[in-house]
């Protein structure tokens, strides 16, 4: 009854216009106010322990880096370090649009933030070049859904410190679903490219271009190289990668590329701030919404449900693909990891699926949801760079979306394909 309450409360917030993270709350206020107004005063110690937490220090820092090797010249250079990799390959700009958010959301971290910063350029670049406009927008928001789920992920992060697991290993976890999306996706655009003649202009190998490029667009590679090693290899934690991260990212603007100002740091600071400042309103009333559940005993109830069901664990692996496809159709990756995650994770143990396993296919699910109306932060992305309809991108996207799909079915089906790294690297799978 308590999360019927709960829920109604929620969507009714949240139809009102109601951001989610003061729909979370809001609900969680009335209801405690309602049911058990002595724990009104709790509220905010409850908040701050939501938040309070060394692994938050890196997702703030994560966003900061990328922010500022945006600002300092990355985006472009590794625009024209793809390129010149994929330079002979039919329907190169799109080969080009993959191989980019593959790059840069090792870099951001965030999807939204692999959007925003390519497509802009990506999209007008591959119009000129002959491009249909909802093709280029289709491959630049399905894309950047592997900025999700490659490491750094910010969303690896919050799951991190709601899980209990071991943020190197979960971005072990990610590694080999974020490479199957973007060599599928690949495989289609070139596909497609082939039936449709998106052939690349042909010119003349100059040696001292391809030798600029290539050596232009290293600096920024080393980043999410240095990231993972770091961490994976316990040479640092992830917030104190972060933090080398950002500093690298200012050494690599200031001095490499001489393109940074210190207008652009402040520009990214800022940016940095507000979206990572609405994330930890988030979990912070997230936390309240989790701990009321908590309190009626619901985690258990649902434990008890599913293990009712008797069903073999394929069965149970398509439920949970199932229930997170739908979710994240409504509600956003942060929130929807901190609302499942304490509910769905003694589930989905008693059945035999490791932390990390669960890990990768929640945050692929819900990747896929940043690009399906109505929520869909990827499509609203798009459509303010463009101004196409929502509806009409994610039509478009479609086909390289079924991607993530089969992806998402494989590692739900097969979990070494989230584990075999992870162990590889001598990593817990709890």
């Amino acid at each position: 009854m308590a999360m019927l309450i709960l829920l109604v409360l929620l969507i009714f917030f949240a139809v009102l216009g109601v951001p989610i993270a003061f729909a979370i709350g809001a609900s969680c206020v009335t209801y405690i106010q309602s049911s058990a107004p002595t724990f009104i005063s709790m509220i905010p110690q409850r908040i701050w322990n939501g938040v309070f937490s060394d692994l938050m220090i890196a997702m703030p820092l994560f966003m900061l880096a990328g922010e500022i090797m945006n600002v300092g010249g990355l985006t472009r250079r590794l625009m024209n370090f793809c390129e010149e990799l994929v330079r002979p390959i039919n329907g190169g700009l799109g080969e080009v649009n993959v191989v980019a958010s593959m790059i840069f959301g090792g870099i951001s971290g965030s999807s939204v933030a692999d959007t925003s910063a390519l497509g802009s350029i990506e999209i007008p670049s591959m119009v000129d070049a002959g491009y249909p406009e909802g093709v280029s927008t289709g491959i630049t928001v399905a894309s950047s859904t592997m900025g999700m789920i490659i490491p750094p992920s910010t969303a690896m992060i919050v799951y991190a410190m709601i899980s209990g697991g071991s943020v190197g290993a979960l971005f072990m976890a990610g590694a080999i679903p974020g490479l199957l999306i973007g060599i599928t996706q690949l495989i289609l655009v070139y596909v497609m490219s082939i039936k449709n003649g998106w052939h690349p202009k042909h010119r003349k190998f100059d040696a001292t271009r391809f030798k600029e490029r290539i050596l232009g667009g290293l600096p920024a590679l080393l980043l999410p190289l240095f990231i993972i090693i770091c961490v994976s290899f316990g040479i640092c934690t992830a917030s104190e990668s972060a933090a080398v991260a950002v500093f690298y990212s200012l050494f690599v603007g200031f001095i490499v590329y001489r393109e940074l100002t210190w207008n652009h740091v402040w520009t990214a600071l800022k940016k940095s701030f507000i979206c990572s400042s609405s994330i930890m309103i988030i979990i912070g009333f997230t936390t309240i919404f989790t701990w009321v559940l908590t309190m009626q005993g619901i985690p258990t109830l649902v434990a008890e449900f599913f293990m009712g069901l008797n069903m073999p664990k394929y069965g149970v692996a398509l439920i949970f693909v199932i229930l997170i496809l739908a979710i994240g159709t409504f509600i956003d990756v942060s929130p929807a990891i901190l609302l499942l995650t304490p509910i769905l994770l003694p589930v989905m143990h008693s059945y035999g699926f490791s932390t990390l396993q669960i890990g990768a296919i929640m945050i692929t699910g819900l990747a896929i949801g940043l690009v399906t109306p109505p929520v869909g932060m990827c499509l609203n992305a798009c459509n303010k760079i463009t101004g196409m309809p929502v509806i009409e991108i994610f039509k478009h996207a479609f086909p390289f979306l079924m991607c993530n799909f089969i992806t998402l079915i494989l590692i739900s089906l097969w979990e070494p394909l989230t584990t075999w790294l992870p162990l590889l690297m001598g990593y817990s799978l709890y």
